[in-house]
């Protein structure tokens, strides 16, 4: 029997952080709407990662809802740290970076919402942002489930 926290069917999320120019993406699956005006959402982001560094020195990020093209990505965003691989440069060479309001993005993501942070807390082995959504767009209902994650065996649970 799975535990109870593996029992829900969740979104995978990808946040875009930037130092400086520089593009850092990994895979969210902690991710929760908490308010509805404003709208805001809490993201957890795992230690140590350069997501977690660059959320650290910006106030703004990229959360973007995955779509089930983007599965073949999981492995390289979620389990490679972007302090010794340059992400940039793999999805670059894959093709799949397009440009939303002047920041580079994974092309064709069900949405795409910018946010900007309000605070952090530790949370244990992540820390816990709460941001504000100030800008968003939505591009289609095909989204990246937790259990195509599964079923693929990307993910054990």
């Amino acid at each position: 029997m799975k535990r109870p926290w593996n029992l829900s069917n969740i979104p995978i999320y990808s946040l875009a952080t930037y130092e400086g120019e520089k593009l850092n993406m990994n895979i969210c699956t902690y991710v929760s709407a908490v308010s509805m005006n404003p709208k805001r959402y809490m993201v957890a982001v795992y230690h140590p990662t350069q997501s977690l560094q660059n959320l650290h020195n910006s106030t703004t990020a990229l959360l973007q809802l995955l779509g089930r093209q983007h599965l073949s990505l999981v492995t390289t965003l979620g389990k490679k740290s972007g302090r010794q691989y340059d992400k940039e440069a793999y999805l670059k060479k894959k093709g799949v970076l397009e440009v939303w309001n002047d920041k580079r993005v994974l092309t064709n993501c069900a949405a795409l919402m910018e946010v900007e942070k309000i605070w952090s807390k530790d949370a244990g082995d992540h820390t816990m942002f709460l941001f504000d959504v100030t800008r968003f767009k939505t591009n289609h209902g095909n989204v990246l489930m937790l259990d195509d994650l599964r079923e693929k065996k990307l993910v054990r649970m």
